[in-house]
């Protein structure tokens, strides 16, 4: 999100026996209003200045400041705080022509390995839209029965309306002409969507949270291409 202006909000509360609606304004993204139930408000001291004012009508209000610590993202992109750790990295991979399966588990163990995080997660996305990302066995055999039945499955032959490039928006950077290169592509998409484009592993002691023949699978789907491969982990050191 964008940087706050200030690093307070102000929170005006007005409430009834049956209803309390609470407006804030947050000065570098307008207003917002939300309803609350009826509850008991914890406000600590370090957080909270309150302060009642007489009642009307059976309403009271409270008036009290809530401080917002707004702080930019570490240029490392790790943050810390009470032992929790973010880390992100990207891997990169070189495909091959066509659907092609790539095994990275050993790629996102040395991010979670350069973290020191031993209790948590491992999140994993793909930053392409003809890949997808799966867990499962890459056994070599298997792996050929899974690029011909997506090819049957979803069949690059198949008149999409994707593939119509002189029907379809030329996009930014593109003036006026698509590239020479543009990808007939529409069967990549769609298997993309199909099977989805990222993955979550549980961290635990250390080690990503799989089993024997579970591997961590990138799915090339319109290749050769350099693609991205975004990975995140999050815990407890």
């Amino acid at each position: 999100g964008r940087q706050r202006e200030r690093e307070s909000v102000v929170v005006a509360m007005v409430g009834s026996n049956a209803t309390r609606t609470c407006r804030a304004q947050v000065f570098s993204g307008g207003l917002q209003h939300f309803k609350r139930r009826p509850r008991a408000w914890s406000r600590p001291a370090s957080q909270l200045a309150a302060s009642k004012q007489g009642k009307q009508g059976g309403q009271g209000s409270i008036h009290f400041q809530v401080k917002v610590n707004a702080s930019p993202s570490a240029p490392t992109q790790q943050a810390q705080a009470s032992g929790y750790t973010v880390l992100f990295e990207d891997v990169i991979r070189q495909t091959q022509l066509g659907i092609a399966l790539y095994d990275i588990t050993e790629d996102v163990e040395k991010v979670l390995a350069k973290s020191q995080v031993k209790e948590g997660c491992v999140n994993v996305i793909s930053r392409h839209t003809t890949t997808a990302l799966t867990i499962n066995e890459l056994e070599p055999r298997l792996v050929e029965d899974v690029r011909q039945f997506l090819q049957k499955l979803v069949p690059p032959s198949y008149p999409y309306l994707h593939n119509d490039l002189q029907f379809r928006d030329i996009p930014v950077p593109f003036v006026g002409v698509w590239p020479d290169d543009e990808p007939i592509n529409a069967h990549s998409h769609i298997i993309g969507m199909l099977m989805g484009q990222s993955e979550s592993v549980p961290v635990h002691e250390g080690k990503l949270v799989l089993g024997t023949y579970q591997s961590i699978i990138f799915l090339e789907l319109d290749g050769p291409r350099e693609r991205k491969i975004g990975v995140q982990v999050t815990g407890l050191k």
